[in-house]
C-alpha cells in the first residue's frame, strides 16, 4: 500500500522468522490459498462491489488506486485479497475434512473490516465472512461462532452477518476508537464488548469470562472462526491496549477448549491486524503453539 503504510509486506516474513525461531515451523503444514471464486465472494458482498473491487485493480506496477483514505491497491493486490479469501475457505474445508484440526490463515490484507459494499481499515474481502458462509452453504452447518479479538471493531463482519441467526458474532475493541462502531450494537446474533484504552490483560481476561464464553458454550457452535488481530499489544501503537503474549495465549486456549467441546476441535484462524512486527511474530506463534495443542 506504500512506502511507511503499515499493513506492509514484512508483517507475514516477522511472522515465518518467529515461527522457525520457535520450532512451531516444524509441527505445521503449509497449504498455498486458492484464489476465491466470485460465486464465493459475493454470498457475502454485493455483485456491484466485487465488481467495483475488480475494476479498480491498477494493472501498472507503479499505481496506487486508493479506495479510501487508508486503503490502497497495487498491481498484485487484487490477486493477494483473492488468495487471502480463498485461504479461509481452504482452511474450512481442511477442518471439515478432519485432515486437521485447526488452520492458521497467514493472510493480508485483513479482511474484518470490509462490509458488503466498502472497503476500508486495509481491507477488500471479508475473509473471515467468506469463510463462515462457504461453511453454512457448502458444509450445511448451522451454528458458528466467529470470535473477532482485534483492537478494532469488526464492522464489516458485523453488517454482514447481523440477523443471521445461524452465526454468533462476539467482536472485543477499544471503545471509542476507529472504526467508531460496535458500542450501541443490540442484535440477537451480536455480543460485543467495547473496553477502554489501557486495557490489560487482567480487564480482557474478566470481560471474555463473563460475556463471552458461557455464551459461546450455550451456542454449541459446530465451528469457531477467528479474527485474529494483534494490534492489541502493548508494543503495536495502532491502538492504546496493554495486552501480552501470555492473554492472547489465553483467549486460544479458551476458544479451542470450546471447540473441542462442541466442534469437534475445528477451528479456523485468519490473520487480521498486527503492525508491530516483533511482537506479531510472537503472538502468532503463541496462537499456533495452542492451536496445535502444545501450549
Amino acid at each position: 500500500m506504500g512506502m511507511h503504510h503499515p499493513e506492509c509486506p514484512e508483517r507475514l516474513f516477522a511472522i515465518q522468522d518467529r515461527m522457525i525461531a520457535s520450532g512451531i515451523e516444524m509441527l505445521v503444514t503449509h497449504y498455498d490459498a486458492p484464489e476465491a471464486t466470485v460465486e464465493q465472494l459475493t454470498r457475502v458482498h454485493d455483485a456491484d462491489y466485487v465488481r467495483e473491487i475488480f475494476a479498480a485493480a491498477p494493472h501498472a506496477d507503479d499505481v496506487l488506486t486508493w479506495v479510501d483514505g487508508d486503503t490502497a491497491m497495487n498491481s498484485h493486490t487484487l490477486a493477494a485479497a483473492l488468495r487471502a479469501a480463498g485461504a479461509a475457505i481452504l482452511g474450512v474445508d481442511l477442518v471439515m475434512s478432519e485432515k486437521h484440526h485447526a488452520a492458521f490463515c497467514c493472510v493480508r490484507p485483513p479482511g474484518h473490516h470490509a462490509g458488503r459494499r466498502t472497503p476500508g481499515g486495509f481491507c477488500f474481502f471479508n475473509n473471515v465472512a467468506v469463510g463462515t458462509a462457504h461453511a453454512l452453504a457448502h458444509h450445511g452447518l448451522q451454528r458458528i461462532a466467529v470470535v473477532d479479538f482485534d483492537v478494532h471493531h469488526g464492522n464489516g463482519t458485523e453488517e454482514i452477518f447481523l440477523g443471521e441467526e445461524r452465526v454468533l458474532f462476539c467482536s472485543s475493541f477499544q471503545h471509542p476508537y476507529y472504526p467508531g462502531s460496535g458500542a450501541d450494537t443490540v442484535a440477537p446474533n451480536i455480543l460485543n464488548l467495547p473496553l477502554p484504552r489501557l486495557t490489560d490483560g487482567a480487564a480482557f481476561k474478566d470481560a471474555v469470562s463473563a460475556h463471552w464464553l458461557p455464551r459461546i458454550d450455550a451456542f454449541e457452535p459446530e465451528l469457531i472462526v477467528i479474527s485474529a488481530g494483534f494490534d492489541g499489544h502493548a508494543e503495536d501503537d495502532m491502538a492504546h491496549f496493554n495486552l501480552r503474549e501470555p492473554d492472547y495465549a489465553w483467549i486460544t486456549r479458551e476458544i479451542h477448549a470450546l471447540a473441542r467441546r462442541h466442534a469437534q476441535d475445528r477451528v479456523v484462524s485468519c490473520l487480521e491486524g498486527g503492525y508491530s512486527l516483533s511482537a506479531l511474530g510472537r503472538c502468532v506463534s503463541t496462537h499456533i503453539d495452542e492451536l496445535i495443542g502444545r501450549g
